[in-house]
């Protein structure tokens, strides 16, 4: 197996430091960076952000909400904005807040932690809130695959 997640977070914050840049194109900040409410906006800011992280932090945590509001193309620019970090050599946190139990937690976990996929991050956010075992699958699967 490959390095896993503690062991390339750990790398990042010893040779970059602490900080964690939050990618979250809500509306307001669009606007102030003059670009519009869209799905190529909210490409072009995250892009941006990448480029001005890269070689600064080890780690960015795109707000999966500003992206999946535009269907489809949000989540293409998403994954636009996730494969920039990844070549820039930064961590990716999926900020995408999932929980659910049984085969549709199967399917979150595939979708954000399966090496290969479009939507592939070094690591997401996921909630509790139908117990801790409905975690089992998203945290088996980061295991395996050193997420």
């Amino acid at each position: 197996m490959s390095e896993t997640f503690g062991q390339r977070l750990a790398a990042a914050l010893e040779t970059r430091g602490p900080l964690c840049v939050g990618i979250d194109p809500h509306a307001a900040l669009l606007s102030a960076w003059g670009l519009d409410a869209t799905p190529e906006g909210v490409r072009d800011f995250g892009l941006r952000v990448v480029e001005a992280a890269a070689e600064r932090v080890g780690i960015v945590k795109p707000q999966v909400a500003f992206y999946e509001r535009y269907g489809s193309r949000g989540f293409a620019a998403l994954e636009d904005v996730m494969a920039a970090a990844r070549a820039a050599g930064l961590l990716v946190i999926a900020d995408a807040k999932r929980g659910d139990i049984g085969t549709t937690m199967e399917g979150y976990a595939s979708a954000w932690l399966e090496p290969g996929s479009p939507l592939e991050a070094d690591a997401v956010t996921l909630t509790p809130y139908l117990g801790a075992d409905s975690l089992r699958a998203a945290l088996s699967l980061a295991v395996r695959h050193g997420k």
